[in-house]
Formats: C-alpha cells, sequence, structure tokens
C-alpha cells in the first residue's frame, strides 16, 4: 500500500481546511469522486511545478468514515477526539468531517489546489476551519524556536506515522492529530530567553537540547518525551507550520501529528495537559491555548482509489 504524503517536508507554505459534511448520505458521492480526483489534480502540480515539493493529504473523522463507508470497518484507533482537561489547562475537542492538508514551496500553488478541492465539494460541505501556514525564519516556531527537531530521521519516520501490520487492512494510512494553539506572544518575550529555553528544554538559537540537570522535567521535550514498556522511545511525525494575523494580535503554530498509532500522540497530549505525574503539566502551556483539537485517518493511495470506485 502506497502511503500519502504524511512524511512530506512541511513545506515553506501549507493550507489546512476541514469541512463538515452536513448530510453525508447527500456528500457520498461528490467525496467518492475526489477520493479518485485528488491523486490527478495533485500530480499536475507537481509536474507543473517539480521543484515545489507539492503534496496533498486527505482525511476522514470518525463519524464521516463510517457514514460515508458504512459497507467498510473502521481503523482501530479512529474514534471522535475526547477532550483532555488537566487541573489548568484543556486540549478541546471541536468537530471535522473531511480534512485536508496542502503544502509546497508556494501559496499561490495551493490556493489553486484548494480551490479546485472547494469547488468541487461546494455543494455538500459547510467550512469549519482554513489555515494558512508558513515556515517562519529559518525552520522557527513563531515563539523562536526551532521546529521539529524531535522528528524520527527519515528511514524511521514511515515507521513512525504509517500503519503497518498492527492493522491490516489499513496499511499505509496514518492518523492525523490537528490543533491550532494561540501564544500569548507578549508574556511569552517578556521571559528571559533562559527561561524561555528551560520551558522548551533547548537552546534558542543552536538548538542545542538542555543538559541534564538543567532541563525541568516540565521542559516541552521532557513531557512529550514518551517509551513503551521495553524502554524504546515512541514517535509521531510533525508537520508544524506558524500561523498569524497581527492585526488582530493573533500568532500561533498550526500543530499536526501523523502516527502509525493514535495512542502514541495521545500519550502525548495527556502529558502536556494532565501531566505524567498529574500537574507535571508542559510550561509551553502556561503561553500557549489550544483552541481547536480534532482526530482523522488518512488512508493509504490505494485504499483511496478503492473509496472512490465503490
Amino acid at each position: 500500500m502506497k502511503p500519502m504524503d504524511v512524511t512530506a517536508s512541511p513545506g515553506q507554505s501549507a493550507i489546512f481546511i476541514i469541512f463538515g459534511l452536513p448530510d453525508r448520505q447527500k456528500a457520498r458521492e461528490p467525496v467518492k469522486a475526489l477520493c479518485g480526483k485528488l491523486p490527478a489534480l495533485a500530480r499536475s502540480l507537481k509536474n507543473r511545478f517539480p521543484k515545489l515539493g507539492i503534496s496533498a493529504v486527505m482525511g476522514f473523522g470518525a463519524e464521516a468514515w463510517q457514514g460515508l463507508f458504512p459497507g467498510r470497518p473502521t481503523p482501530k484507533e479512529l474514534t471522535p477526539f475526547q477532550e483532555i482537561r488537566g487541573e489548568r489547562h484543556v486540549a478541546v475537542s471541536t468537530p471535522g468531517d473531511l480534512f485536508f492538508h496542502l503544502r509546497g514551496g508556494r501559496m499561490d500553488v495551493l490556493v489553486e489546489l484548494a480551490s479546485q478541492i472547494s469547488a468541487d465539494l461546494a455543494e455538500v460541505v459547510e467550512p469549519i476551519d482554513e489555515t494558512h501556514g508558513f515556515r517562519y525564519m529559518d525552520s522557527r516556531a513563531i515563539i523562536g524556536f526551532v521546529d521539529g527537531t524531535e522528528n524520527p530521521e527519515p528511514e524511521a519516520a514511515q515507521a513512525a506515522a504509517v500503519i503497518g501490520s498492527e492493522d491490516p487492512q489499513f496499511v499505509g494510512g496514518s492518523y492525523a492529530m490537528t490543533q491550532k494553539y494561540l501564544h500569548d506572544l507578549a508574556a511569552w518575550n517578556e521571559l528571559p530567553v533562559e527561561e524561555q529555553e528551560k520551558a522548551i528544554g533547548r537552546r534558542k538559537y543552536d538548538d542545542r537540547e538542555l543538559e541534564e540537570g538543567v532541563k525541568p522535567e516540565n521542559a516541552h521535550n521532557a513531557v512529550t518525551n514518551i517509551s513503551d514498556p521495553d524502554g524504546r522511545e515512541l514517535k509521531i511525525v510533525r508537520a508544524n507550520v506558524a500561523f498569524a494575523n497581527p492585526a488582530k494580535g493573533e500568532h500561533g503554530t498550526y500543530f499536526i501529528g501523523y502516527a502509525a498509532t493514535f495512542s502514541t500522540t495521545k500519550r502525548m497530549l495527556e502529558n502536556m495537559f494532565v501531566g505524567d505525574p498529574p500537574g507535571n503539566t508542559d510550561r509551553l502551556l502556561d503561553f500557549s491555548r489550544a483552541i481547536s483539537g480534532t482526530l482523522f485517518f488518512v488512508p493509504s493511495w490505494d485504499l483511496l482509489a478503492e473509496l472512490a470506485e465503490e
């Protein structure tokens, strides 16, 4: 099974679209038609602009999957995302039926692809969110630190992000967890650089990890570092980008984590928002607030073609 481009580079530009389906039965044929058409749309742009690294990902929420394809089984870990509530922080749950992640080197090309997708679905969807993201400076988050350092190396990324034999009917697929975070940049920028580094767990300018004894237990990269019972570190593939509306004072990060098992991402979020032990929550959340949260299943290209032909 050929997976979608879930391990591709975040790109210089990205568009994230989440649609709702008011009438899933009415939406079935247009959505199936787009399942068959999307690979050709993406391939056409790749051929026209071979240096831009264009990629497209399409995902389905749990209720949409069951409503659009009632005769098919459901991926093992595909359920509506449930709110994660700690004493001080909340990972909110927000609705979403269809998800598109478009990325590449130029925003105008991505807008063309997004326009084609939206036109094909216009009669059966309602827009929930559309976010245009960008790579900030030298691959940094908008808070000034390098983003994506914790991603696995390319040879390990497929195993981390793509479903394997643990769910044979969905080999080549992936679970995509999406969240939008708004940052209180004024409060963040008031912190001395040394305190910012302790919140992240890395040096700001050279991206080196803080030494043992210096990095706090509630540093961002400490609470999201998890292992299996045998002590092997568990990874996901992040494709985060910044977004902003400076006139409104909005500066944020669009988090998207692709994983072979959603349980891995869920444990990271629980560590961030609840803490392990409880109360040891992610220091970064004192300056960043999650305003959305939705889980999607991303089928392989082969399965997407099967869905189109049903």
